[in-house]
């Protein structure tokens, strides 16, 4: 009796594993982090059932889909996976987008009525140039932290990167992910590539670092932005106290958002209003 239970703790617990993996494709976070999955259910024939919830109603149904899609994918790469079935509720087109990510239909077929011909191609490509920029950021700004100059950072290969031991856990994570995000933009993989490079593939001057670094402090501060948006939002939605990661209370919240924004000590960016558009900008 208890060896099927076990079995089935190990299943439940690699498909966490994977939806871990799958991230919000404005913020860079990991859905699991940002609490949309509300549980998991693993069948007696394999089949995985994935449900979720974004913190508003009106979520954009582009970004929704993308998650939906991209957790579905994720989960189907476990070899003992049958069938993985993200369901979307509470949300104004659930039924589409979970018949369209069930059935493999594209975005624009899947969404025909709310967004006809549109693709998710470009959509794509740009969050992906946000998260590779805002994870960037995070590791030149801790070379600089532990005495890095900017012409060092700027001739870096990757051997040398990848020796450095910044000795904090969540730089560590913060590095693979950087590493992670070299490789899937064929940016860097081999020792004597450049770590630190455009977007395009161009090496960063010593001289450009400062208005270089500017511009992605404007993409991260307007990520965190969002993302403290999304977390009060999906607080207030489920009734929830808007709690920090240490598990005490956040900063008192603002009459706008509910998500602590106020006590923070950053200048607010404009917000972005494409967390409630439909068609892809």
């Amino acid at each position: 009796m208890g060896t099927p239970l076990l079995e089935h703790d190990r299943k439940a617990g690699e498909v966490w594993k994977c939806l871990a993996s799958v991230t919000d494709p404005e913020l860079d976070e990991a859905v699991t982090e940002l609490g949309f999955i509300e549980h998991v259910t693993v069948d007696d024939n394999d089949g995985v059932d994935i449900v979720f919830r974004l913190p508003t109603y009106w979520c954009s149904a582009n970004f929704a889909f993308l998650m939906a899609d991209d957790m579905r994918k994720a989960v189907s790469s476990l070899p003992w996976v049958r069938e993985a079935r993200p369901r979307l509720r509470d949300h104004m087109v659930a039924e589409e987008i979970n018949r369209g990510v069930r059935e493999g239909k594209p975005f624009g077929e899947a969404l025909r009525d709310f967004a006809p011909g549109g693709s998710l191609d470009e959509l794509r490509e740009k969050f992906h140039r946000k998260a590779f920029e805002r994870r960037q950021e995070f590791m030149i700004l801790a070379l600089r932290g532990v005495g890095f100059e900017d012409p060092a950072i700027c001739r870096m290969d990757l051997r040398s990167f990848d020796d450095i031991d910044f000795h904090a856990e969540e730089v560590a994570r913060q590095k693979a992910r950087y590493r992670q995000i070299l490789a899937e933009r064929d940016l860097g993989a081999l020792p004597g590539d450049r770590a630190f490079v455009t977007y395009e593939g161009r090496p960063i001057r010593p001289h450009e670092m400062t208005s270089y670094l500017q511009r992605l402090r404007g993409v991260r501060i307007n990520m965190e932005f969002n993302s403290a948006l999304c977390r009060g939002l999906l607080a207030a939605r489920n009734g929830e106290p808007d709690v920090d990661k240490a598990g005490g209370a956040s900063h008192a919240a603002c009459a706008a958002c509910g998500s602590g924004c106020a006590g923070q000590p950053v200048a607010l960016p404009v917000v972005s209003a494409e967390k409630h558009s439909i068609v892809p900008s």
